[in-house]
């Protein structure tokens, strides 16, 4: 499809998490901090997996996907950011502005339901044991991951598709750090009214059909918690359930905030703020808390660096 019959706009500028002077410089290195702690984490983690053959289960399978979402989705954004930072004016063309909204919107909506895949798998874990690994085969681990990413591709195909349909003729001025859906419809001189159902329909859908899953999956794991006599044994489950439970509430706390409201100016410049914790934070926290709070993790790493030591 040819943009240039539906946009006058040949480039955006992108505004940026603020236009104070005094800030560029502190804020660039702090992003730049956050980026590589980011990519060295997540990176870590899918490498960590890889080598050890004791981390080849279905749990940490899953683990290893979230990784690679997460390192996707925050390099999509986060070079882009950091540009602003030491620029006059980020201009980004039109084609690499849809281009990064694609892959944004691909790799958010993956991460969301891959968040639920993982809590089906922490409640067969718990609250079927004895079939678990009749259940998360191999086979089901990999059809709910392409499923994860289908979805991903899917909505995002039809957000960027009807994007594309849009003629933009006002400023070209985004007011945000990065393109996304409702920065980019406020400019729009077309009718934005069936992108925005889109936007709330498939917002609602990817939000809270994953999160009424892990509610459902949590409600049987609690359940089942409870009903074990020892307590170091729910002391165990709750610890493996924990740092899944921490990364849900983050990621899904800011993305309601963002996208299951209408959009206007004052929603945009509060959602700059919620769009940090999704695109640059949880891809930076989520490798600490599931290393951190998880023992297998911590015992692979450990043997990893003796290893390295003795040799």
């Amino acid at each position: 499809m040819d943009h240039r019959n539906h946009s006058s706009v040949t480039e955006f500028i992108l505004s940026g998490l603020t236009e104070l002077p005094e800030l560029q410089l502190p804020l660039f290195l702090l992003f730049l901090g956050i980026y590589m702690v980011t990519v060295a984490g997540n990176l870590g983690m899918i490498t960590l997996i890889g080598l050890s053959s004791h981390l080849h289960t279905p749990m940490y399978y899953f683990l290893s996907s979230l990784s690679f979402t997460d390192l996707c989705q925050s390099t999509v954004v986060t070079p882009r950011m950091l540009v602003n930072f030491v620029t006059e004016k980020n201009f980004i063309s039109y084609t690499e502005c849809m281009t990064q909204l694609y892959f944004f919107i691909v790799f958010t909506v993956a991460e969301s339901h891959m968040l639920a895949a993982m809590a089906y798998d922490r409640y067969v874990a718990i609250c079927n044991p004895l079939l678990y690994n009749v259940i998360m085969s191999y086979r089901i681990c990999f059809r709910l991951t392409a499923g994860v990413y289908t979805l991903g591709i899917t909505g995002s195909t039809i957000h960027t598709g009807f994007m594309l349909k849009l003629f933009f003729c006002k400023t070209n001025v985004v007011n945000h750090y990065f393109c996304d859906l409702f920065p980019l419809l406020q400019l729009s001189c077309s009718s934005i009214y069936i992108n925005e159902l889109l936007v709330l329909g498939l917002s609602a859908f990817n939000i809270l059909t994953p999160a009424l899953t892990i509610l459902a999956s949590y409600s049987f794991i609690i359940s089942s918690i409870l009903h074990i006599r020892s307590t170091e044994g729910r002391s165990k489950a709750f610890s493996t359930c924990s740092s899944h439970v921490s990364a849900v509430t983050i990621f899904y706390g800011s993305v309601a905030f963002m996208y299951l409201q209408p959009s206007n100016v004052s929603s945009m410049d509060q959602g700059k703020v919620s769009s940090v914790f999704y695109t640059t934070i949880v891809p930076m926290l989520n490798p600490m808390i599931y290393s951190l709070r998880n023992k297998g993790v911590k015992f692979a790493l450990k043997k990893i660096l003796e290893s390295r030591v003795c040799s």
